[in-house]
Order: C-alpha cells, then sequence, then structure tokens
C-alpha cells in the first residue's frame, strides 16, 4: 500500500498484544507494541501512528488516563478494547477523548473494518460533506435527554457551497464559531478550541448540512466514510456513541443544549444547525 499506515498497540496482555499486531500488521500497517500504559504514551509521541488501540484495564496508569494524556498531543484514532460489561466503561473512553471502543472478546472482522473506516475518514477529511437530504428516520433513533421541537417551516436551503461541491476548504460560520476544513481548527469568538478528529467531523457534518435534520444513525455513517442516506445497519450502541460525541462537543463549544447556538436537538429525529451557516473565506 502506498498510503502511509502506523499503528501502536497498548494491551498488557500478550496473547491480546499478539492478535492485534497481527490484524493490523495483516491489514499494512507497521505495528509498535508498548505493554503499559506510560510506555505507550512515549510510543505514540515517537511514532505519530494513526491508529492507537488502548486497553483500559493497565496497570501502572489506566485506559482512560492513557487517552487524555494522548489527546494532549495526537490526533490518531484512538480505539479502547474494554473486557468490562458495564457501557459506561466504554461511555468513559470515549468521554476521555477516544473515537470508538470496541469489548473483549472481539470480532478480528469487526476490528478490521472500524480500522479501515477510520483511514478512509483520514483521506476524506478535506473532502466535501455530502448533504443531501435524509430520508425519513430510522424509529430505533432514540430521543436525547434535551431537545428542542422542530418548527412547522418549509425545508430550509442547503448552504450552496455544500451542496454544489465547491469551495470545500472554506471555513463554515455559524454565531460565533468557525470550523476550518483544510487546517482543522475551530475556533469560538476567536478562541481555538481542541477537538477529537471525530468531534470534528461531527462538528463539520452538522454545520455543512445545516437545518437539515441528521440522525443518529446517518451521523455514524458519516464516521463510517459512507453516504448517511446508505441504510447500513446502525446499532444501538453505534447511535449512543454519536451521543456521547456529541455530548463531549457541546461541552467543549459552552453550547447549551436548552438555548442552543451551534447544535440543536430534534426530538425523536436528531440533530440540526438552528440557525443558517455561512461561508468564510
Amino acid at each position: 500500500m502506498d498510503e502511509r499506515r502506523v499503528a501502536v498497540v497498548i494491551e498488557d496482555d500478550e496473547d491480546i498484544r499478539s492478535l492485534l499486531t497481527a490484524l493490523l500488521s495483516q491489514s499494512g500497517f507497521t505495528v509498535h507494541e508498548s505493554s503499559s500504559g506510560l510506555e505507550g504514551v512515549q510510543t505514540v509521541r515517537d511514532h505519530d501512528p494513526d491508529v492507537v488501540t488502548v486497553d483500559l484495564g493497565l496497570a501502572d496508569i489506566d485506559g482512560f488516563e492513557v487517552t487524555r494524556r494522548l489527546r494532549v498531543f495526537s490526533d490518531a484514532h484512538v480505539m479502547v478494547l474494554t473486557a468490562r460489561t458495564e457501557e459506561i466503561d466504554a461511555l468513559m473512553g470515549l468521554d476521555a477523548g477516544a473515537d470508538d471502543y470496541l469489548t473483549k472478546p472481539f470480532r478480528p472482522r469487526e476490528l478490521r473494518a472500524r480500522v479501515e473506516a477510520s483511514m478512509r475518514r483520514r483521506r476524506a477529511s478535506a473532502r466535501p460533506v455530502s448533504v443531501s437530504a435524509p430520508s425519513a428516520p430510522s424509529s430505533a433513533s432514540a430521543p436525547d435527554e434535551v431537545a428542542a421541537p422542530l418548527p412547522a417551516t418549509p425545508e430550509p436551503e442547503r448552504p450552496a457551497a455544500a451542496s454544489s461541491g465547491t469551495g470545500a476548504g472554506s471555513s463554515l460560520v455559524l454565531n460565533g464559531l468557525e470550523v476550518n476544513p483544510q487546517t482543522h481548527q475551530t475556533t469560538v469568538d476567536g478562541q481555538e478550541v481542541a477537538l477529537t478528529p471525530t468531534e470534528f467531523l461531527l462538528l463539520r457534518s452538522l454545520l455543512a448540512s445545516g437545518q437539515v435534520v441528521r440522525t443518529k444513525a446517518e451521523l455514524y455513517r458519516i464516521l463510517r466514510d459512507e453516504d448517511p442516506d446508505q441504510r447500513t445497519f446502525v446499532s444501538q450502541a453505534d447511535e449512543r456513541t454519536v451521543e456521547v460525541h456529541l455530548g463531549n462537543l457541546r461541552r467543549k463549544l459552552g453550547d447549551d443544549p436548552r438555548i442552543p447556538r451551534w447544535i440543536q436537538t430534534v426530538r425523536g429525529v436528531g440533530y440540526r444547525t438552528p440557525a443558517r451557516v455561512t461561508r468564510g473565506s
């Protein structure tokens, strides 16, 4: 493969570490292994990987702390692995800055699929986001805890630059928020906000979609670099992942879901922006 592919496996179980290394190597990655959290953080710093797998149950510092430290300097796709059955552990990993999670024992095919999706996203990060009008939402989409009603207004226009596919490098601007797809920078009222790659992609996708409502399933398909309207299967756990990422995104932006400036929840449907997005220079 011509593209650069580097991975770091942070896992203290030798058998699982060997399995992960073999799976990633078969997928074309140069893999660096670490058996402890502190060593793993340094390995990531030394090799600047595209993908990092982190076991939550490490002996020295746990995977939550490893992930928090990685997010200070790395934009790698971080996937946490947990043998714990409680969903809260995986969600805490996402809260710490992880992009995705898998529960042990995992299926090798699923791991490869998620890793390949992350690599497609990295390649596609400079491309325009698809903003075709979504179909009727799936009934599997669960409502959020705080939701704004959907006004009875005609379907809004989509941003012209986004729908035409031109001007993909232009900034997206809304109510003091500016998202620059070229530099991957986000600012609120002129102050830069550090986002994970997943948070950035979700925010960019919502702004590009404007007032067109996106369901959790559609947003997760975007994370998989699929057509959001493709109707491929999205599990409730995947939708919950989107929900957690959006919660983290709102917290970092300082967006109050009761009076949203940028991310509005439409009860039982999904998410949209509360006002029309404009294009910067």
